[in-house]
């Protein structure tokens, strides 16, 4: 067992998704309403890419499409 890098937890826990929610809606309000369509893009894009899983990536999207109204 390698106890110098362990594995790291497949879900964030309630204070770093917190914290996340934070970052993310700051970012938002800091791209301004004209472009922030363009850094949500982006910022999927980026994700997309470090997730390295197009097909769990997809799954996401119809996750983020529920209860939308």
């Amino acid at each position: 067992m390698n106890t110098q890098n362990p594995t790291p937890p497949s879900q964030l826990t309630v204070p770093a998704l917190e914290q996340v929610y934070d970052a993310l809606a700051t970012a938002i309000d800091q791209a301004g309403p004209d472009k922030a369509t363009l850094f949500l893009v982006k910022l999927a894009l980026l994700n997309a890419n470090a997730l390295a899983d197009p097909t769990v990536f997809a799954g996401h999207i119809e996750a983020a499409l529920l209860d939308l109204q």
